[in-house]
């Protein structure tokens, strides 16, 4: 199992969009479509689908989150061909940051918002080995400009296998006074890449729930750990859900909790679904008495 994976926030739109996606990359599928009744949200539908060989989730709970380009998610591909249908179909209907066209670091580079609002940056990379199709990309702009290496850091402490693999600079003389901060840090945790960097333009967004990183955790152990570790903003601790030091949203989740989630007795889903709609940190226990009736 995937120990972090990517969760995406959306209104209505989370099985739409997940079928968009799996229809652009090879080896995606739709892997489960549950829907979780009585929510604050009323009913919330949550997917779990795999892009490109990696695990992904997403839930329609609605507008309270907005997707922003804060986090995006990074695309390498081999051929010009790759890059120009892809670029075609995530552009549609969207909003383009930065338009299709040579860069220094890529011949063939773009970054657009898709038409549900996820954010995605497109990169022809003919010569580099693709162990990992889709990166995670954080930008720490505004409030949290300058942070990139030190959340680096933070994360690559936290999580056991961790290290980071390389860090680039803007230069002294960069024409927007960037000069020292993280134009691109490479890290890895637990056997998966991301990315981080900074930007001084002022954006005006910021880090929401609308993206996180759900940690699978098998022990009640795992549990208390991440979120001692993790854990910053009390009041957002919420279902699991919890904030860290640098507004970037997480969910601590027990790996049970995924058969849970597919049992076929709806009564069942819905007394553990009640069960930890009150929690703030998940408790093995209490879920395991909720599914168990």
């Amino acid at each position: 199992m995937q120990k972090i994976v990517t969760h995406l926030w959306f209104d209505k739109e989370a099985l739409e969009a997940a079928e968009f996606y799996t229809n652009l990359f090879d080896h995606s599928s739709i892997d489960s479509v549950v829907t979780l009744n009585d929510t604050p949200s009323g009913s919330a539908e949550s997917i779990v689908f795999t892009l490109a060989g990696q695990s992904f989730m997403s839930i329609s709970a609605g507008p309270i989150f907005k997707l922003n380009p804060s986090v995006s998610l990074q695309v390498v591909c081999k051929t010009l061909a790759e890059v120009d249908h892809l670029w075609k179909q995530l552009s549609k209907g969207g909003s383009i940051m930065m338009p299709l066209d040579a860069y220094p670091f890529s011949e063939k580079y773009g970054w657009t918002e898709d038409k549900y609002g996820l954010s995605w940056q497109i990169m022809y990379l003919p010569d580099q080995l693709i162990a990992q199709k889709i990166t995670p990309t954080l930008l720490f702009t505004d409030k949290q400009y300058g942070k990139a290496k030190e959340a680096i850091e933070f994360y690559t402490s936290v999580f056991t296998n961790a290290a980071i693999d390389g860090l680039s600079y803007y230069g002294e003389n960069d024409e927007q006074g960037q000069g020292g901060k993280l134009m691109y840090g490479a890290f890895n945790l637990e056997g998966q890449n991301f990315v981080a960097m900074d930007s001084a333009v002022a954006h005006g967004f910021e880090f929401s729930e609308a993206i996180s990183f759900l940690v699978n955790c098998d022990t009640q152990e795992e549990i208390d750990y991440y979120w001692e570790k993790l854990s910053f903003v009390p009041e957002a601790e919420q279902c699991g859900w919890l904030k860290d030091k640098f507004g970037f949203s997480w969910q601590v989740s027990p790996t049970i909790m995924n058969d849970m989630m597919n049992t076929k007795n709806r009564v069942q889903l819905d007394r553990v679904t009640q069960a930890f709609l009150p929690m703030k940190k998940m408790n093995i226990a209490e879920l395991k008495k909720a599914y168990e009736g």
